[in-house]
């Protein structure tokens, strides 16, 4: 009967240090768990990123107003008849 029971005991001890440190245990539901959440922030990131681009692409295709502002914030490029001002922020 002693040698059942010690038979039992070492396999519940077997069994808590696969649970714990073994392949497919806690330390790795955390660290895949970590990795999930960044590859999750990440993909939001470039899911704005590529809205934003796709408003900027549509702009483009539909209306002289993207190209002209993008000419002016981009390239510094001016309409006749206008004048360029720039400001410069104080020097400290």
């Amino acid at each position: 009967m002693r040698f059942f029971q010690v038979g039992l005991l070492c396999l519940a001890l077997f069994v808590q240090y696969r649970l714990w440190f073994g392949h497919n245990g806690v330390q790795d539901y955390t660290r895949l768990k970590s990795a999930v959440a960044s590859h999750l922030h990440t993909n939001e990131k470039l899911i704005k990123r590529n809205k934003v681009l796709t408003a900027d692409i549509e702009d483009l295709k539909l209306g002289h107003e993207g190209i002209e502002e993008r000419a002016r914030n981009e390239l510094g490029m001016i309409k006749a008849g206008e004048t360029f001002i720039r400001v410069l922020p104080a020097q400290q």
